[in-house]
């Protein structure tokens, strides 16, 4: 039998047909659930998938017992065609060797050169491309049209692949070709074309320059996180204006600067000064985080420190969306 009695396990909310019910609405529903416990459990055809806000659970999964969850092949199979054997889809040893490629790439230089003046006065995409592969997008202007054409593109095909979790037949409709796995396919080979021309570029110019070659990328959740800031800050303007004040007093710019003038007055010593601006964004990223809820796979079965058990093959999700809107949590906060 699947459940065995001698164990416990997280109360039954529902099954993910209520999810697809509910998609124009998701977050809302899951917060709904949440606000009846931090721990529950919806019932699937062929397996169970739990999703917790518990702060203790949360800490397990990431960090007591990480090596037991991880993508999957449910999460592989659901997201390889976007993605690909990338770091987003791999686990264990090809994870790690991805992850330490990609910290070269990010590291501390490049990102102090590039994250204040052409991470703010650009989107992010077009800042991550430019760090990473040398290339300008210039998708906020829109001067570059294939590098237009692959920032829409992106966004079809994750909008695409989000609703492969809450279609069980979505297999079915990709091999029908039908709906939204139309859109995707379409979307794909526009990102495909876009980047083996780059890689085709960028081999090229290695080969002359004797440089590594170049490695694909996606879409950094920072410019999620940017765009929820300047919300908060155009909803709090009294926020905005002590950010501003902050900034002036820490690097004694003088009124009626230029960005330019700013963006090199800032350094990593005196960002370190910034508390408050710090707060503000810790308290953006309690409220919207970029990746609201994060889905992982269990490799055995396991016990939870709540007492409660998960089964081998179950989806288990962990919800940082709702633990920063649980007033149980006791997490301090500012006036947002």
């Amino acid at each position: 039998r699947y459940f065995d009695k001698k164990r416990r396990y997280h109360p039954v909310a529902g099954t993910v047909m209520h999810q697809m019910f509910n998609f124009h609405r998701l977050l809302d529903y899951m917060i709904d659930r949440t606000n009846q416990r931090k721990t529950y459990r919806l019932l699937s055809f062929i397996r169970t998938e739990v999703y917790t806000a518990n702060p203790v659970n949360f800490e397990y999964i990431l960090t007591t017992n990480f090596a037991n969850y991880g993508k999957g092949w449910f999460h592989h199979s659901v997201l390889s065609d976007f993605l690909g054997d990338s770091i987003f889809t791999m686990d264990g040893e090809q994870w790690r060797h991805q992850r330490k490629a990609a910290s070269y790439q990010f590291s501390t230089k490049m990102l102090r050169e590039f994250s204040i003046q052409d991470l703010f006065m650009k989107a992010t995409l077009d800042s991550v491309c430019k760090v990473i592969l040398g290339v300008e997008l210039d998708t906020v202007c829109g001067t570059y049209k294939q590098g237009t054409e692959f920032s829409n593109a992106f966004d079809e095909v994750s909008a695409a692949i989000m609703y492969r979790y809450f279609k069980f037949l979505w297999r079915i409709i990709r091999f029908l070709n039908i709906g939204s796995e139309v859109v995707l396919n379409k979307s794909l080979r526009v990102i495909d074309e876009f980047v083996y021309e780059l890689i085709r570029t960028k081999i090229e110019q290695a080969q002359k320059l004797q440089d590594n070659s170049p490695v694909r990328t996606r879409k950094d959740t920072i410019s999620v996180t940017l765009s929820w800031f300047l919300y908060e800050l155009c909803k709090n303007p009294h926020v905005q204006e002590k950010i501003a004040q902050e900034i002036r007093q820490t690097t004694n710019v003088e009124a009626g600067s230029t960005i330019d003038e700013l963006a090199a007055r800032v350094t990593e010593e005196n960002r370190e000064k910034m508390q408050y601006l710090n707060a503000a964004l810790n308290e953006t990223l309690r409220l919207h985080p970029a990746v609201p809820v994060e889905g992982k796979f269990c490799f055995s079965d396991d016990t939870w420190p709540d007492r409660y058990s998960v089964r081998k093959g179950d989806l288990v999700s962990f919800q940082p969306y709702f633990m920063g809107r649980m007033k149980r949590v006791g997490q301090m906060k500012m006036e947002f």
